[in-house]
């Protein structure tokens, strides 16, 4: 069943929302004690900040700050494509990467209605210019902890690491994909879907397309 038209995207956005808000508030109580751990490892090994931070485009192109665990040296440096072997990722901060604890804190942009459970992954504002008009229908989505993009590349960073120019890579291979993959998942959504997904995000299942899309 098709979600393309603007009736059917409202009721999507309003049941996501309910969906969203119990189960990350249910998460932030289960989780709370492990963000401060993570914290204070954090400030031990790493120091202050703790939090990174930086602005990425939302629902219908809008800006807001993310959160997440900083995993690398403080730099002014403006590179913002990383890779496995990127220098800038520090000791701890590369075991939260392998490990996805590094997102942690996006529970709290979910709670506050930034971004879902599932969803594209929140990018920097001006990759929204290279979304096209025949695929600006995910803008309609909050950006999302996982999905099935996500799954995908859930490599990403070693990818990235074992081609010649990552950046070119990213922009031409990987993120032409990302917005194929979510064009279908909007198109085909439903609760079992994102609740699929999930549960495969926590196993780490092998990413296969048929098992999400028809």
């Amino acid at each position: 069943m098709s979600y393309s038209n603007e009736k059917d995207l409202k009721k999507i956005i309003i049941k996501k929302r309910i969906f969203d808000f119990i189960i990350s508030i249910i998460g932030f109580i289960i989780l709370f004690p492990l963000f401060i751990i993570l914290y204070l490892i954090i400030f031990i090994f790493s120091g202050y900040p703790v939090i990174f931070k930086q602005i990425r485009f939302g629902q219908y192109g809008k800006k807001f700050t993310i959160f997440k665990f900083r995993t690398m040296v403080v730099s002014n440096e403006k590179n913002f494509i990383s890779t496995s072997n990127d220098r800038r990722i520090t000791k701890v901060g590369g075991i939260l990467r392998k490990l996805k604890l590094d997102e942690i804190p996006e529970v709290l942009n979910i709670v506050k209605g930034e971004m879902s459970l599932v969803g594209p992954r929140p990018d920097m504002p001006e990759y929204i210019e290279k979304i096209n008009e025949n695929d600006r229908i995910i803008l309609n989505l909050k950006p999302g902890l996982t999905g099935p993009a996500s799954l995908k590349y859930i490599n990403e960073e070693e990818i990235l690491a074992n081609v010649p120019d990552p950046k070119w890579y990213n922009d031409n291979i990987i993120f032409p994909d990302k917005v194929r993959i979510n064009k279908l998942y909007i198109e085909q959504w439903s609760f079992f879907l994102d609740i699929k997904i999930i549960l495969h995000t926590i196993i780490r299942k092998p990413y296969k397309e048929s098992n999400y899309f028809k």
